[in-house]
């Protein structure tokens, strides 16, 4: 295996000054790894975080918000098999117990850890809390600069497969892992990730890059238009490589893997069979470009023709016709994987030459009204979806 091909591996301990593991703490059914530590050993202790806007916020969002509010973070702890939300007083007393038994083993202070969860909501009792508790011991004790692949494991529920990223610049490295295959729409933000950076930052310039970031990446990934409780971007960053990179590199390269890791949640959403991309080009603003790209991929009328391979432009018309954006919707041209299927608000070439049956489908809509742009993207609505999520909790 060649090194880029190790560090792409690892995600989060590619970048120096990390160490992670990842155990299993009896969390799930399955065995399988369930309980994830990722640690910044420094020098420098930089982080940032970007959180669920979901009123309906689980105890760890509550916590975290509250430790990464000075911009420093030691280490963050990860589980699976339980979202530890709506559990009342004793969930949150879960969660600062998890927060200063990191901390004891670590020796470091409880309110620079912060907590993240996924899983069943409105499920804890005192088994969950032991098992959450003896899997922050075991993980910490398993801690190596090896150990990105392992957490990124164990941070899964319903996904297929682990999500890891990596972009390497001279002299300093990001890397990351993500989990998420259904919930997944804007909020922000719409799964568990943890990015790492060997780069020497700010606790003000970790933020600023994280929600630049985001707000081009996992803020346009809108799967199922559905908004979790639990969900959390967390940058952490070492500045181990003794490197202050230029402010405008670094936020070009936290972006790509943040639309890397983006791109992977999308590719293993639950039951679909097609990967959308919703391109809006030629909008009075960038924020008309997201209204109506994410008119479009909210629309099961839209999503379910999709999944019949059906190049129903008229759906897309009339998905579009629902939002204030600024654009005549007899003027619209609109693209179907290539094929200009309507020009002018009109028929246009025939749908029979449009091909749906690759996974990978492309939507253009041209507004003709300014110069900005915008893609979301999205999936579409199946019978394994609709299956999948109807016995979630059994």
């Amino acid at each position: 295996m060649s090194a880029a091909a190790a560090a792409a591996a690892q995600g989060v301990t590619a970048a120096r000054g990390f160490e992670a593991a990842g155990v299993v703490a009896g969390l799930k059914s399955t065995g399988k790894r369930d309980l994830a530590v990722v640690v910044n050993r420094g020098p420098d202790k930089v982080g940032a975080a970007v959180f669920t806007s979901n009123r309906a916020k689980a105890n760890p969002i509550i916590w975290s918000r509250q430790a990464v509010a000075d911009g420093v973070v030691e280490a963050v702890v990860l589980n699976s098999g339980g979202a530890n939300c709506f559990t009342g007083s004793f969930g949150f007393q879960t969660t600062h117990q998890t927060a200063e038994a990191a901390a004891e083993a670590l020796g470091v202070s409880a309110g620079d850890i912060l907590v993240c969860s996924t899983g069943l909501i409105g499920t804890g009792d005192e088994t969950f809390r032991a098992k959450v508790l003896s899997g922050t011991a075991d993980a910490i004790a398993q801690l190596s600069a090896d150990g990105g692949a392992a957490a990124s494991e164990a941070i899964m529920t319903t996904d297929t497969r682990p999500k890891r990223a990596v972009v390497s610049h001279a002299g300093w490295t990001v890397g990351g892992m993500a989990k998420g295959a259904g919930m997944l729409a804007p909020g922000l933000a719409t799964m568990l990730v943890v990015i790492t950076t060997d780069a020497k930052l700010t606790a003000a310039e970790a933020d600023t890059a994280l929600r630049r970031a985001t707000h081009l990446t996992f803020d346009r990934l809108d799967s199922d238009g559905c908004m979790s409780t639990n969900d959390q971007v967390t940058l952490l960053a070492s500045g181990a490589s003794g490197v202050a990179p230029d402010l405008d590199a670094f936020a070009m390269a936290l972006t790509e893997v943040c639309a890397d890791l983006a791109q992977q949640l999308q590719a293993d959403a639950e039951g679909a069979s097609h990967n959308i991309s919703i391109q809006v080009v030629h909008a009075a603003s960038e924020e008309d470009a997201v209204t109506v790209g994410r008119s479009v991929a909210r629309n099961n009328l839209f999503k379910a023709a999709i999944f019949g391979n059906d190049p129903n432009w008229g759906r897309v018309l009339a998905a579009i016709g629902t939002t204030d954006a600024a654009f005549d919707p007899y003027d619209v041209d609109v693209w179907f994987n290539g094929v200009r299927v309507c020009t002018a608000g009109g028929p246009d070439r025939p749908r029979e030459e449009v091909d749906l049956t690759p996974r990978a489908t492309g939507i253009l809509i041209d507004l003709k009204v300014g110069d900005a742009e915008a893609t979301i993207l999205t999936n579409d609505l199946t019978h394994d979806y609709v299956h999948e999520n109807s016995a979630y909790s059994s």
